[in-house]
């Protein structure tokens, strides 16, 4: 007996010579054949014809059916793999047996371990080669040779699978695939057929440069020539000439085991006209269409640079519609947009083509005329233009059913002259038509540079004045007024404030002398009145105890024929009191006509109001005058109270203040009061009330309303939010 493995050249598994050891080389054939058929990478049997039994099987075949190599030997097929699957297969080995042919075939296989494997199966017939004669060979039996495929399969099933995903999602996708190798079409799908007008079979084989745009055949040219994967917009040439732009994603990817280019059309005319539209509304105004002033102002600046390398000449025409805001609150918005519809529409027929006409907001418009000639001829041109606007606009307008008319005041303003940037120019403009609105309205005005100085400024106030209360610029800020003993709320002093769009927020001294020598004073005064009382009533309403609500009257005011019945119809203001309104007068206001002066106070006094001196200290009212006045408190002037407590002199007017309120029974209020030492000293000296930043700065009235709720914890909260002035 040997050791080792026996090759085919190994002299110990060969006869010396002719007869020598002859029985031991058919041993060491067998040897040698279990020795490679266990050692395969295969399944390996063989059965014998007729009852098929199992004459041989290597070990991995004995194995994967349960058996070893021993108990396997005589087994039928059916006991070896299972009656089912020899059913199954018994098609295939009759063919074996009457066809004399091998057969081959793949099944799914049970392995000992529950698993299902993927089996390929060869069943090789077995004739004797020494058969001789005209008959053929019996069939001696079959040869098995079976190998496992389940890797091969699955991979197969999974490109497969893949495929047929592909295939769905290229079915399903909206958007458009295709497929091309070296630059050509080899597949695509339905929206690129769609979106191209060619059928599947006029685009395969042909190259994707042909249905490019020839403007960016080179850039796509050199994406395909790279490699690389990406995402760009680009041009299609449809099938009748016309350009679609649309956005290219490609990408490197295995198909049927070959390399493509895989490239995702979408179609983006959608997101461009919305990229557009978004465009247009960035620069436009949604209500009229008109370009908005963002848009203008860029225009502008490159008309003016334009006009500097041509020598050229432009105007800029600065329109607002008068009394606009009183058919918005009388008739309501929709008819007010109508309204600045059909005024914007007939800006066309007054202008030329290359002309600019903007909303600039409101009932603002602004018109470019650029490219007009040097000289002063340009400055008819922008008058002609002028005059056209204000008779096109003032035409009778029928805005949602109803007969209005409306005209423009317009102020113009030339380049070069009357400013060097964009925002002087509008600037100049906007002056020259405030000044046409205090000039009678429905005319036009040119920028002057005398207007600069401080008459123009006042002109221009006063005009803004004007339109400020129809725009509902003005506000109301309340400065509470405490307990000098103890801090408790009293009361609240109403300080008018005006949010100006281009001053912003100026003080009341700037332009409420303005105001009171223009005779605006009345109306703003009257809304005043109304809104100090709305506010006080609203506020009782919620639980919060404010009062009174003192009001600022001017002379004019106070002296009007009808001041009392513009009182008498505020008082009635839901949530209003008695005892809840306050006027405060000046000092030189009691001085005029005493006789007049108390009786009207009289008057107020018998509805219910409280009269406050403002400012006292720095009039010349006498002693004697004060006692003969229904008057319940005097204000201490801030101007005393600002050098307090180190100025002897305003220490001593102070005191004397206090002192005489004192003896006349009257309350006393120090306004302005800045500091702790200042509320110490007036407290020491029995001031009864105090006022000023030290307690708290002017509030709008939302926020005031949050002060006193903080310092009134039982106070409802307020059920609606608080309104604009």
């Amino acid at each position: 007996m040997t050791t080792g493995p026996i090759l085919p050249d190994d002299d110990r598994a060969r006869p010396a010579s002719p007869g020598a050891l002859a029985p031991a080389w058919p041993q060491a054939q067998a040897r040698l054949f279990r020795l490679l058929a266990d050692n395969v990478p295969a399944l390996i049997a063989y059965y014998s014809a007729g009852e098929f039994r199992c004459r041989f099987a290597n070990k991995q075949y004995a194995r994967t059916f349960g058996r070893d190599e021993q108990s396997i030997i005589g087994c039928t097929l059916e006991e070896v793999i299972g009656a089912e699957a020899a059913r199954e297969i018994q098609p295939h080995i009759e063919q074996v047996l009457a066809h004399r042919e091998a057969v081959f075939y793949e099944r799914v296989l049970t392995a000992p371990d529950g698993s299902l494997r993927w089996i390929e199966v060869h069943l090789l017939p077995h004739i004797p080669d020494e058969a001789g004669g005209a008959a053929p060979a019996e069939v001696l039996g079959a040869f098995v040779l079976i190998s496992d495929i389940t890797r091969r399969h699955l991979a197969e099933r999974a490109v497969r699978d893949s495929e047929e995903r592909l295939g769905k999602f290229m079915l399903a996708s909206v958007e458009g695939i295709v497929f091309h190798q070296d630059g050509f079409i080899t597949d695509a799908n339905p929206p690129v057929c769609e979106l191209t007008g060619y059928a599947l079979a006029e685009l395969l084989g042909r190259n994707t440069l042909e249905f490019i745009a020839p403007d960016h055949v080179a850039r796509v040219a050199a994406v395909m020539a790279s490699g690389q994967e990406t995402a760009y917009e680009s041009v299609l040439i449809d099938k009748h000439g016309e350009r679609i732009p649309v956005e290219f994603i490609v990408r490197t990817m295995l198909r049927n085991g070959v390399s493509l280019r895989m490239t995702i059309v979408r179609d983006v005319r959608d997101r461009h006209r919305a990229q557009a539209h978004i465009h247009h509304l960035a620069f436009h105004d949604a209500l009229t269409g008109l370009p908005n002033r963002a848009s203008f102002m860029e225009q502008l600046t490159h008309a003016i640079r334009h006009a500097d390398e041509t020598d050229s000449r432009l105007a800029l025409l600065f329109i607002d519609l008068d009394h606009f805001k009183r058919i918005n609150d009388s008739l309501g918005h929709l008819v007010g947009d109508a309204l600045l519809r059909t005024v914007a529409q007939r800006f066309g027929a007054s202008l030329r083509a290359t002309d600019i006409v903007s909303r600039f907001g409101g009932d603002e418009f602004m018109v470019l005329l650029p490219g007009l000639a040097a000289g002063l001829a340009h400055a008819g041109d922008a008058e002609e233009v002028a005059q056209k606007l204000l008779v096109a606009i003032g035409a009778p307008v029928n805005a949602e059913g109803r007969p209005l008319s409306v005209t423009p005041s317009i102020g113009i303003a030339l380049y070069p002259g009357d400013g060097d940037t964009p925002e002087e120019l509008v600037k100049h403009a906007d002056a020259a038509m405030y000044l046409a609105k205090t000039r009678g309205r429905a005319n036009y005005q040119y920028f002057d540079r005398a207007m600069v100085g401080a008459a123009y400024a006042e002109l221009v106030l006063e005009g803004q004045l004007a339109l400020a209360l129809e725009r509902g610029e003005f506000e109301l800020y309340f400065q509470p007024q405490v307990q000098a003993q103890g801090g408790g709320l009293v009361g609240a002093e109403a300080l008018l404030g005006w949010t100006d769009p281009q001053r912003g927020l100026p003080t009341a001294a700037a332009f409420i002398p303005v105001a009171e020598k223009r005779q605006l004073m009345l109306p703003i005064g009257q809304w005043v009145l109304a809104e100090a009382a709305r506010c006080a009533g609203r506020w009782r309403n919620m639980g919060l105890v404010v009062a009174p609500v003192a009001a600022n009257l001017s002379n004019i005011q106070f002296q009007a024929s009808g001041f009392l019945d513009a009182v008498a119809q505020v008082l009635p203001t839901d949530g209003m009191a008695p005892g809840m309104l306050e006027l405060e007068l000046t000092e030189r206001m009691l001085m005029d006509d005493l006789p007049k002066v108390k009786e009207r106070l009289a008057r107020l006094k018998a509805m219910g109001v409280q009269i406050s001196v403002d400012d006292f200290g720095t009039g010349y009212s006498s002693l004697g005058h004060l006692k003969e006045l229904p008057i319940d408190k005097l204000k201490i002037d801030r101007s005393f109270v600002h050098d307090l407590p180190g100025n002897t002199d305003s220490a001593a007017i102070t005191c004397a203040i206090i002192q005489m309120g004192r003896s006349l029974g009257l309350t006393v209020v120090a306004e302005g009061v800045e500091t702790e030492a200042q509320r110490a000293f007036l407290a020491a000296q029995g001031c009864d009330e105090l006022q000023g930043m030290l307690i708290s700065p002017p509030l709008p009235q939302h926020a005031f309303a949050a002060w006193v709720r903080e310092r009134q914890p039982g106070a409802t909260p307020a059920t609606t939010p608080p309104t604009s002035p």
